[in-house]
């Protein structure tokens, strides 16, 4: 009996380790960093003020007074005080956002033509037969591809490539708590951006007011980190949802070139799947919402998915017809944020070079996947890519079918233990660095007004 019980524990491992194992990492999360942040929406703030306490000019606060902010940092380093996302309102913002609009304002069909020609490209050097992927890995060099033409106006070899897709995947793995980050990796393509800047090889112009470390740094964090991933984190999502609801599938397969239906899928993919879990924003000045004061100071927890849960009928119901219609803006919808609180930059050429990249894809594939799909998608995307043109056996692909859904089942209980293990010796780690609390207690002096306190609106290096 004893035997029999034992062996009931083991086989059902699955199904109750990994969920345990995420509660417990959250308490210990919770133990290290304090209870900090108010969750919007949450307790004290409803769903119904969630926009406007959003866009709410107070609402401002990026990274100073967060213990957030150190988390974010250390994933981010090096350069994460110059991420344009976690910059501080003041000319130092100014200078890249005005940088980054001028890289991005690419005319969306040749930024289409550009995605599409990405993803050929990496097709090409894969197989043509029925194959099982992860979906992360395929995006990576795509949108590697694509953002290192998009900045440097020329293909990248594949040595560059893989150094941009080395650096992006440890980005990302070390956030998901999948794997230590390795800051070898992540230097290295800084030293090639410092060596191709000094060289002139840029398209675009870069502030002045930031040295050439600065500079690399920058577009690192922005175009080679934030954007590769997210990108490619945007596809996975997308390819998965399409590999697991057949029917859908099948109608955008049938009408490949209707923009319209393929917007609709992917509006319905980010609104389940957001991009972001929680941002934090810290509060400048008092804000009234629900009839109370939330302080200065105040550390704001933006929950996207509970948000774009809330507002939708049958909300876990994957069905792009809810989309026909209807416009995203008067929605419970804000997957690239909101316009009065810098609204993701790429959002214009994000949508399609996302269905210019699905299609090209679509073209010679159809997806086919049976693992589970969350937000976080630590698994990369387990998916079957079969070539339309040889169709296969349909007792052959529900054994490989079985085959994933059983492998991803068993990856989660090691991939659980893994993430509660690695992901407490970053946090801890992240806390002892303390990188932006350092920054902004003024630990960094600006080299260039010695015996001042750094201010990022004011300190700039000399010409």
């Amino acid at each position: 009996m004893i035997w029999l019980g034992l062996a009931l524990l083991v086989i059902s491992l699955p199904y109750w380790l990994p969920p345990a194992i995420i509660r417990l990492r959250g308490w210990v999360f919770t133990r290290i960093n304090g209870e900090e942040g108010i969750a919007v929406p949450g307790p004290l703030v409803p769903v119904s003020q969630f926009r406007a306490l959003y866009a709410h000019p107070a609402a401002s606060g990026r990274s100073r007074g967060a213990v957030l902010s150190d988390l974010f940092w250390y994933w981010l380093s090096p350069g994460a005080d110059l991420h344009q996302e976690h910059l501080e309102a003041g000319q130092r913002y100014e200078d890249v956002a005005e940088a980054t609009r001028r890289f991005l304002a690419m005319r969306k069909d040749k930024a289409s033509d550009l995605a599409t020609r990405s993803m050929r490209q990496v097709l090409d050097e894969g197989r043509e037969d029925l194959h099982a992927i992860r979906l992360r890995d395929l995006m990576m060099p795509v949108w590697a591809g694509f953002y290192h033409e998009l900045v440097f106006g020329k293909p990248c070899s594949p040595e560059v490539r893989d150094l941009i897709v080395g650096n992006a995947d440890d980005v990302v793995t070390a956030l998901k708590g999948s794997s230590l980050r390795h800051m070898r990796r992540r230097e290295a393509l800084t030293a090639w951006l410092e060596q191709r800047l000094r060289e002139g090889a840029l398209i675009g112009r870069l502030p002045v007011t930031l040295s050439l470390k600065e500079q690399a740094l920058y577009l690192q964090g922005v175009f080679f980190n934030t954007a590769v991933v997210q990108m490619s984190e945007a596809m996975t999502h997308l390819m998965l949802a399409l590999a697991q609801h057949r029917a859908v599938q099948a109608r955008v397969l049938s009408a490949l070139e209707d923009d319209r239906l393929l917007d609709r899928v992917i509006a319905e993919t980010l609104r389940q799947f957001p991009l972001f879990g929680i941002a934090h924003r810290i509060t400048q000045a008092p804000i009234e919402v629900a009839g109370q004061t939330l302080p200065a100071g105040s550390v704001l927890c933006f929950n996207y998915a509970d948000y774009q849960r809330s507002g939708f009928s049958d909300p876990d119901r994957f069905d792009p017809d809810r989309w026909e219609g209807i416009a995203g803006h008067n929605q419970t919808y804000i997957p690239f944020g909101v316009t009065e609180n810098r609204p993701c930059p790429a959002h214009a050429i994000a949508l399609v070079t996302m269905r210019a990249a699905a299609r090209a894809l679509l073209e010679r594939f159809s997806c086919e996947s049976s693992v589970s799909h969350t937000r976080s998608i630590p698994h990369r995307g387990p998916c079957i890519l079969v070539p339309r043109a040889q169709p296969v056996p349909a007792r052959r692909l529900a054994l490989m079918l079985a085959w994933l859904r059983i492998r991803d089942r068993w990856e989660d209980v090691g991939r659980s233990i893994r993430q509660l293990v690695l992901g407490t010796i970053m946090v801890l780690h992240a806390r002892r660095e303390g990188l932006a609390k350092r920054h902004f207690e003024g630990a960094q002096r600006c080299p260039f007004h010695t015996g001042q306190p750094t201010g990022e609106a004011q300190c700039a290096p000399s010409p």
